[in-house]
């Protein structure tokens, strides 16, 4: 028994002093050396440190290019422009994730076809894509959820035998292995982001990978306003170098201040990989007997990059709904997140292309009972003791 579990406790009672903030990110000295040396430096912008974490997020994928960028919203925005879609085209995105995914495909001018997932895994379901196909597909567009690999070669062969492209969102999948195939490297494209809650951070960040030549190039092109070829050297010490805008590109750039953050936290990734499963067994272990729905193993042959933990409530046997767990836990001092609302409930969805609750019932499922606790290593054993206690005390409360 911990410390934790001997102590008396009432839901009104904070468990802590301080707040344990949702997603804390783990910064080390490294990072601030980094980011100190790069203040010195005087080049803050893009520049050196973003072409080193570019090659080393290219070495630890596999992948064939690497273009780092502001955000994995906008590292998805520019793949939907370099596969070509275009106005009345149609990608299939899963209900069950952050509503960029589908936001990138408005903004490229086409049309997002929502689809169901699985209820064990939350990732995108195969046969339900298979029904939304239509000969304005143009691609697919599937989410490693919290970490965990979708069912890549049912999309894959789906995504062959339909002449269609697959973008691969891995927004949580830094990590993640399919056997010996990285996340990002499987479909034609990747998608990763360095946001302050991710597994590698740089505050705010993105990065595509493909292993086409000619995309990546459009792609580095289009994220700086679509200058020539290293445009950001142009004010380095070889002098000043003229440049062309050769298309009308975006301001997605990626900074050396970001950049210098991401050198050390990709260096640690593997090392944090084993903190994070510590964490997850713990939770396993301490929430077995409560009325929840606990994440579903890790499946043969692939690598989940423990991303969120996020156990489904059994609402059907608690006294609250989700909601009323969440606040419980809040006043407690202990943040948590909801990943996700499903995306086809929210207004503009719902109002833009006539979808209605029933429509994707293992999304519509999932979206009304997750509740995503504390994962990161920057995590002591303590918090952790503070989030098992404050979850247990917080169910069994509330259990019928």
């Amino acid at each position: 028994m911990t410390a934790a579990e001997t102590r008396t406790w009432s839901l009104n009672e904070p468990v802590r002093d301080d707040y344990l903030v949702f997603g804390r990110p783990q910064l080390l000295d490294a990072e601030i050396d980094e980011m100190m040396a790069t203040l010195r430096s005087g080049w803050i912008g893009t520049g050196p440190k973003v072409a080193r974490f570019q090659e080393a997020f290219r070495s630890y994928t596999g992948a064939g290019h690497a273009v780092a960028v502001s955000s994995c919203t906008a590292a998805l925005h520019l793949a939907m422009i370099a596969i070509g879609i275009e106005p009345g085209d149609e990608v299939i995105v899963p209900s069950m994730t952050f509503a960029a995914t589908a936001n990138v495909v408005v903004h490229a001018g086409g049309r997002p076809v929502l689809a169901d997932v699985r209820r064990d895994t939350m990732c995108l379901d195969p046969d339900d894509t298979a029904r939304r196909i239509t000969s304005r597909t143009r691609a697919i567009i599937p989410v490693h959820f919290a970490g965990r690999c979708c069912e890549m070669n049912a999309l894959m062969e789906l995504a062959r035998h339909h002449d269609l492209k697959v973008i691969e969102d891995c927004a949580h999948a830094i990590e993640t292995l399919d056997g010996e195939r990285h996340a990002g490297t499987i479909g034609d494209i990747g998608a990763f982001s360095f946001y302050v809650t991710k597994n590698v951070v740089t505050g705010e960040g993105g990065m595509v990978t493909t292993a086409n030549q000619q995309w990546a190039g459009r792609i580095r092109t289009l994220a700086l306003h679509g200058m020539s070829a290293d445009a950001w050297k142009r004010f380095s010490d070889q002098g000043f170098k003229q440049y062309e805008i050769v298309e009308a590109g975006f301001k997605y750039n990626l900074t050396d201040m970001q950049a210098a953050l991401g050198i050390h936290q990709l260096a640690r990734v593997e090392e944090n990989l084993l903190r994070r499963r510590a964490i997850w067994a713990r939770y396993d272990a301490a929430f077995a007997d409560l009325p929840v729905f606990l994440p579903a193993p890790e499946q043969a042959g692939t690598r989940h990059a423990r991303h969120l933990y996020t156990p489904l409530l059994d609402i059907e046997r608690l006294r609250a709904d989700r909601d009323e767990v969440q606040m419980a836990l809040h006043r407690q001092r202990i943040g948590t997140g909801v990943h996700y609302r499903a995306v086809h409930l929210n207004p503009f969805y719902r109002d833009k292309y006539g979808y209605a609750r029933g429509d994707l019932p293992a999304a519509e499922w999932i979206s009304d009972r997750t509740l995503s606790l504390p994962m990161s290593p920057a995590l002591s054993d303590q918090d952790v003791d503070d989030v098992i206690f404050a979850t247990r005390r917080t169910l069994e409360h509330f259990a019928k």
